[in-house]
């Protein structure tokens, strides 16, 4: 079953900041943009870190001496760098996953926005929880296309008159008769698994009740030699 990938929903042209990137600089990138982060890449556009909105005000809000305006370490802030704020290792992505690994990644690292990166780790382009949000606003005919080719068809091998199915802002409903009761499971499963969907509601049975069934005891006599 073909899945959304990240290439597919990444957008490639991306505002990236090298280390001596000064601090108002990226800030001034950030509001310019409108985004909360970028990647800093070194000089074969590898991604070394990121800096964000949160990288910023980190520094900003750490403790001066009085009178002064320098931060904690000594630098004054203007001098700053994106190098000695940024967050690092990056968390990034390359574009050959799937947009379901992307936000897995994003939910289980809790940030807004991957790198992507191709194979020798060099930026190619950023994807965005909104990017993601995006999957949700697949339209209700292009889903059920998917689910009766994809899954019924090409996968479970299912005839296409076997299972009504209907979807509805996102939520699928399936109902029909398939050949064995095992086949079910994989079916909701598979349905769920698809961009777009946000629920499945099955009303699908199995003609045999294979679950109930168990293979034949091996003999000696059954067994190859």
């Amino acid at each position: 079953m073909k899945h959304i990938k990240v290439g597919d929903l990444m957008t490639d042209e991306v505002v990236a900041v090298v280390w001596a990137t000064s601090f108002k600089d990226v800030a001034k990138l950030l509001a310019e943009h409108d985004i909360s982060g970028l990647p800093v890449v070194d000089d074969e556009d590898r991604v070394v870190g990121v800096v964000s909105e949160s990288d910023l005000l980190l520094r900003q809000a750490a403790p001066v001496a009085a009178g002064s305006a320098e931060s904690s370490e000594g630098s004054p802030v203007s001098e700053v760098t994106a190098g000695e704020v940024m967050s690092t290792p990056a968390v990034t992505i390359h574009a050959e996953e799937t947009a379901a690994d992307a936000a897995r990644l994003m939910t289980r690292r809790s940030v807004e926005r991957l790198p992507v990166v191709d194979e020798e780790e060099r930026l190619v382009g950023i994807v965005t929880r909104r990017d993601l949000l995006r999957l949700f606003l697949r339209p209700d005919a292009e889903i059920r296309r998917r689910v009766i080719d994809d899954v019924l068809g090409d996968i479970l091998g299912v005839r296409a008159d076997a299972i009504e199915v209907h979807v509805v802002d996102g939520v699928v409903a399936l109902s029909g008769v398939v050949d064995r009761q095992s086949q079910v499971p994989v079916l909701i499963r598979l349905v769920e698994q698809l961009e777009g969907v946000v629920a499945v509601a099955s009303g699908v049975t199995g003609r045999i009740d294979d679950s109930l069934l168990t293979p034949p005891a091996r003999t000696a006599q059954s067994m190859p030699w």
